[in-house]
């Protein structure tokens, strides 16, 4: 039986979203956030070889001719992922969300003139779509009446280097590492390291995938609010960066800027983990409406 309640439902006009979608993704395409340009600071810093040394340098001042003369931080302005942290108190009006959110990412990336890299008919013709839609979208309904968005230009270089695998679960820990260092170590040069490397662990197929993405998106340097995932990110970094790949694969002791990792409750007889790596060029923007 339905009861009434003192709720207030909040309205947010669909063209609100598509203005908001369009600004981060031009901005996401043109200004490194903070924390990764201070994670690629560090790593210049303690960096130990002259010429993954010399890489960083070049690396950050790219990151200030992008921001400085809006220049794309990469040519690859990527895959559109947009997720979209809905309130249950929200009311999107005057449309669709799902279309509002295209229309952003249509908007932003013809014009800010940035490249449209999306094909529809993918395993046949191919056909440029030409504004980049549609985008990827994840749309996740939470308490309250915010509205939280969330942009990441996903370049294919590191995205393509994607892992996941359902592991018996007595492989645990050690399982878990050997993936991730497998996975980095056979990715070289592709994803452009320093990394930030995404793990999802936990839920199906599927959500383990979702999550894998979703940590690419906690700000570098960000530790997990649960203790033991937070320990077992600073053991995978060390192991991680003592593989010494380093940047852009030249060798070195900076591979990655951050190991983030998400997780989920699952089956008994199962253990899903999904590695998604993101490239140096960390790109995401993020907003409230």
């Amino acid at each position: 039986m339905a009861t009434e309640t003192n709720t207030r439902v909040r309205e947010i006009h669909v063209d609100d979203i598509t203005k908001k979608v369009a600004e981060l993704c031009e901005q996401a395409a043109h200004v490194l956030p903070d924390d990764v340009v201070a994670g690629l600071r560090r790593a210049e810093r303690s960096e130990r070889s002259p010429l993954a040394k010399q890489v960083l340098v070049e690396l950050l001042e790219n990151v200030d001719i992008s921001k400085r003369e809006m220049i794309p931080l990469c040519q690859d302005t990527g895959t559109t992922v947009v997720m979209a942290e809905v309130g249950q108190d929200v009311h999107i009006v005057g449309g669709s969300l799902r279309d509002a959110i295209n229309a952003g990412v249509g908007k932003g990336y013809t014009e800010g003139y940035l490249r449209a890299s999306i094909v529809d008919h993918p395993f046949s013709t191919r056909v440029n779509t030409k504004n980049n839609t549609p985008a990827v979208i994840h749309a996740e309904i939470v308490p309250g009446d915010g509205f939280h968005l969330t942009v990441v230009p996903k370049g294919g270089g590191c995205e393509n280097m994607t892992k996941f695998q359902i592991m018996l679960p007595g492989r645990g820990k050690e399982g878990i590492t050997e993936f991730v260092l497998r996975t980095i170590e056979e990715s070289g040069g592709n994803p452009c390291p320093p990394l930030v490397v995404g793990v999802g662990v936990g839920g199906s197929s599927e959500y383990a995938m979702f999550l894998a993405k979703k940590a690419i998106t906690r700000r570098v340097g960000e530790a997990s609010a649960d203790e033991e995932t937070a320990q077992f990110e600073r053991e995978l970094l060390e192991k991680v960066n003592a593989l010494g790949v380093g940047p852009q694969a030249v060798g070195g002791t900076n591979t990655a800027m951050a190991v983030n990792i998400e997780t989920y409750p699952t089956h008994i007889t199962s253990l899903p983990v999904a590695v998604n790596l993101q490239c140096h060029s960390a790109r995401s923007k993020h907003a409230d409406l």
